[in-house]
């Protein structure tokens, strides 16, 4: 199913639910302003696709922790039924779970009811602003995560007034500033 049950319910395993958001999550929120500025600076010149990875073999409910089970025991009936990759990624937002100190944890069901409140359409929004940020090369990524982190280190007042200016900017504007922006051009140029 992804990070959010069909029916919008949060029942047992909850945690695993909001530790699997987190990433995507954090990384959603935080690059979707940053985001639309570096994706003008992608070349449209068609790239190989990458390798075919082999596909996760399945994964046996007793090969995990007492305490992944713990926090999985909502999915341990359908276990074998989950396709492996579904199973992946509940263990591997159980170990990031399982790591969090309580407070990070505190901070992640937050970011999780956050995501939550948010209407379907925004979230659908940042879902493809993650995968247009996932098909980034590697170091245009970093430029954007620099960038990000400058601008998180900023007064919350200069954020703002940012914020409100890209907002009004038109496209054209918008685009002038991209290809200008240092946050997004190629080292070099």
């Amino acid at each position: 199913m992804g990070i959010i049950e069909a029916d919008g319910t949060r029942q047992g395993g909850e945690v695993v639910a909001a530790a699997a958001g987190r990433e995507l999550m954090i990384r959603a929120l935080c690059m979707s302003l940053l985001l639309s500025a570096a994706t003008a600076n992608v070349t449209t010149a068609q790239t190989p696709p990458p390798p075919e990875s082999p596909v996760p073999a399945p994964q046996q409910w007793q090969s995990l922790s007492p305490d992944q089970q713990h926090l999985l025991q909502k999915y341990q009936d359908s276990w074998g039924s989950l396709p492996p990759e579904r199973q992946q990624a509940l263990v591997r937002g159980s170990q990031r779970w399982l790591a969090m100190t309580p407070e990070q944890r505190s901070s992640a069901e937050q970011r999780f009811h956050e995501w939550r409140e948010m209407p379907p359409e925004e979230r659908q929004v940042l879902r493809q602003r993650w995968q247009q940020f996932k098909s980034l090369p590697p170091e245009q990524q970093q430029r954007v995560r620099e960038s990000f982190k400058r601008f998180r280190e900023m007064p919350p007042e200069r954020r703002s007034e940012l914020k409100r200016q890209w907002h009004q900017m038109t496209p054209e504007q918008r685009r002038n500033f991209e290809h200008h922006s240092p946050a997004v051009r190629p080292h070099g140029r």
